[in-house]
């Protein structure tokens, strides 16, 4: 996936991100809803490694299936 916008490392100022996730036991779940999960991805700078932005893409997967829209 690419960012539809610019992002500026705020630790060297590098532009190039490299897109990655982390899945598995790394997924991310709502306290209140330990057994759904949602992949965790990354936007990691190419200039320094530095993780700029972390995110889920879907953040309706947090919730419990009653709770979802």
């Amino acid at each position: 996936m690419q960012d539809k916008y610019v992002i500026n490392c705020p630790f060297c100022g590098g532009t190039e991100v490299i897109e990655s996730c982390q899945g598995g036991y790394g997924s991310v779940s709502a306290v209140s809803n330990v057994l759904g999960g949602a992949t965790l991805y990354h936007s990691i700078c190419r200039n320094c490694g530095s993780v700029v932005r972390s995110y889920v893409k879907e953040p309706e997967k947090l919730l419990k299936k009653k709770d979802r829209k």
